[in-house]
């Protein structure tokens, strides 16, 4: 087991950063997080010769601010795992395209994972995960990627994916403001794009800006940040068949 990993992460509604944690939990004894969202892009070199570096899935794709972040760290040839973890649905091209980032920091990817956490917009999909079952999964991965290190096996991780990717997610809506908003500014405080900025008395998101990732509606202390309604109750018929499918964990070594 290493003495040291560290945990690159973004992860606006957590599900992200405790599927990273328990996997670090598995190959060192201590973890060093760096959240990407509060990094804002400025370099935070790796010390420890390994890194792992997760991501959420938006619509079969990583989320288009996490290369931008990843741009600024530099891998001289450390060794890299990459986790992408996605809402009990697809994950498409997303981990072949953190892979081609990552590995285009001078990374070696030698293990990568797709690994399923609660949806973050429709939350009855996949909700609990990662449970105990995925934990003892990603547990027994985290010991495979710790006896491959030990072994001095660098090969590259093999992934799925295609490449041109897919369109990336493209809606033209915010996170709405309910009545019920103390003007706290929590969401703007954790918005990892700057689009939530406080205008006197109201909250106002911008559309351009705003990725939907979801981090506002978590963070609310008086959930007054909700999708709209027409939107939820779209998602929520279109995934209505996975909320009784349990999507599963897939490893590459």
């Amino acid at each position: 087991m290493l003495k040291t990993a560290e945990l690159y992460y973004f992860s606006p509604t957590g599900g992200t950063k405790k599927a990273g944690t328990i996997f670090c939990e598995g190959i060192a004894e201590q973890t060093r997080e760096i959240n990407l969202a509060e990094s804002e892009g400025k370099a935070i070199a790796p010390a420890s010769d390994v890194v792992v570096i997760a991501a959420p899935v938006f619509g079969g794709r990583i989320p288009s601010v996490v290369p931008e972040w990843l741009h600024s760290i530099g891998g001289n040839g450390k060794s890299a795992v990459t986790l992408v973890v996605y809402g009990n649905r697809a994950y498409e091209d997303a981990l072949l395209e953190l892979n081609q980032v990552v590995s285009g920091q001078e990374f070696r990817v030698i293990a990568s994972a797709a690994l399923v956490a609660q949806h973050s917009m429709v939350p009855e999909v996949g909700v609990g995960r990662p449970d105990d079952q995925d934990r003892e999964e990603i547990l027994e991965f985290a010991g495979k990627v710790s006896e491959k290190i030990s072994k001095g096996l660098m090969t590259a991780a093999e992934v799925p994916g295609n490449d041109p990717y897919k369109d990336g997610m493209n809606m033209p809506v915010t996170p709405m403001t309910l009545p019920s908003c103390t003007i706290c500014g929590k969401c703007e405080a954790v918005c990892p794009t700057k689009a939530i900025s406080r205008d006197g008395k109201k909250i106002v998101t911008d559309v351009e800006k705003c990725i939907l990732c979801m981090a506002c509606t978590a963070v609310c202390p008086q959930q007054a940040c909700i999708l709209p309604p027409p939107l939820s109750e779209q998602l929520g018929q279109k995934m209505e068949a996975l909320i009784t499918v349990r999507g599963e964990n897939e490893f590459f070594l």
